[in-house]
């Protein structure tokens, strides 16, 4: 018992090179690492983080809840049709290649690839390799599971890892002028081990598979999930407004598992809970497009004081533990207002540079450090630019 389950762990393991969606996954987070930079020296002529950034972000945390999740599906029993999981893939795929990553939410591939397995049901329509599809009715709550769990992986990504590196941006305010906002646009990889019909393994257990896809031995196939997101925040402190998404996907991920097992007794109305989880995400993403529509911008230009749009990596600003979203109000003791009031007084004292600054708290701290040379010459802070063209505009008196 215990060979045959390495075996299969080896052999599973080895299908993840067969699945496109583990190399385009890759190919997509450096094209969004590139396409970032690209903007940011468009924006600042800096880059925030480099080109790699997204790649580093594409495994570790989603490894470790495809691990935890991998268990959970092995352990309760669930099986999934190797046709679903085919259909899926080519989903992402598809997806992927269209650059919209916040279609990678599992409410929207296995939904979409749920949808397509019933219509091919209920149509009694043959596959290549696999024939015609016949789904058992508990097979729908397997898939609603699996959704759950995946939707709360996807929101535990967007908690613990989508805060980290947001992309500071400068966009149009309502009256034409430079505001900054944040941008999170990542891909993440979930491999998980599924459960699918095959010919080595059996369990001697009366209740093993309890979510069963027709059959008495199975195989294992670690499958990479691919999740995405795409925000952008403009009214708020970016890490507050992403975990607060993440939150939300999270709970709704619970909730959707919770029902998904509760149509273990009435296996149809999980085609309910799949439908109403794509609705209900949907509706998350437009809640969120549409509060930061109606807030004020929180990255804008003030009388009194700079807010921090950005803070370059390894720079004195850095080191200084300044954090986005900050606004400085003196510098060496001087009030500052706009780039060039900070930089005069800055120039004060090359030697030390004090910081009076009011945290995302409303709290006042005080900062300072030693400036040696070498370090960077602006300390590495980006802020909401003056418009050079309103500029020129104003000095020619238009």
């Amino acid at each position: 018992m215990a060979k045959d389950w390495l075996i299969e762990l080896l052999f599973g393991t080895g299908k993840l090179f067969l699945n496109p969606v583990f190399y385009l996954l890759f190919f997509l987070a450096a094209w969004l690492g590139v396409s970032r930079v690209k903007r940011e020296r468009r924006n600042f002529h800096v880059r925030v983080e480099n080109a790699y950034f997204e790649l580093r972000q594409l495994l570790p945390i989603g490894s470790l809840i495809g691990l935890c999740l991998s268990v959970f599906l092995v352990a309760i029993g669930i099986v999934i049709p190797t046709e679903f999981v085919v259909i899926m893939a080519s989903i992402s795929v598809i997806i992927m290649l269209t650059t919209k990553v916040r279609f990678l939410s599992p409410a929207y591939t296995i939904g979409i690839a749920a949808i397509i397995m019933i219509i091919l049901d209920w149509q009694n329509i043959s596959l290549p390799f696999f024939g015609e599809i016949q789904l058992e009715e508990l097979t729908y709550s397997a898939i609603a599971i699996l959704l759950g769990l995946l939707i709360m992986g996807e929101g535990i990504l967007i908690n613990w890892n989508g805060k980290k590196g947001t992309s500071p941006m400068l966009i149009n305010g309502k009256r034409g002028a430079k505001v900054g906002a944040h941008e999170l646009r990542r891909v993440w990889m979930l491999p998980a081990f599924l459960v699918i019909p095959g010919e080595l393994l059996k369990i001697p257990l009366d209740w093993w598979p309890t979510f069963s896809a027709g059959g008495e031995t199975y195989s294992l196939l670690l499958v990479p999930f691919a999740i995405g997101v795409h925000q952008q925040v403009q009214g708020r402190v970016p890490q507050v407004a992403i975990q607060a998404l993440g939150k939300q996907v999270i709970n709704l991920g619970a909730i959707v598992t919770l029902l998904g097992l509760a149509s273990f007794f009435l296996p149809l109305a999980a085609l309910g809970v799949i439908g109403v989880a794509m609705i209900t995400r949907e509706t998350l993403t437009w809640k969120q497009i549409m509060n930061e529509r109606n807030l004020p911008f929180y990255f804008s230009k003030k009388n009194q004081g700079m807010r921090i749009l950005g803070i370059l990596l390894d720079t004195p600003a850095s080191k200084m533990g300044l954090k986005v979203g900050e606004v400085i109000t003196k510098v060496n003791g001087q009030t500052v207002a706009d780039e060039e009031s900070f930089y005069e007084a800055l120039q004060r004292n090359r030697a030390l540079c004090k910081l009076e600054v009011l945290d995302v708290n409303n709290e006042i701290r005080f900062v300072q450090r030693a400036l040696y040379e070498g370090d960077h010459h602006k300390l590495g802070i980006l802020f909401v630019q003056e418009d050079k063209q309103d500029e020129f505009q104003t000095a020619m008196g238009n």
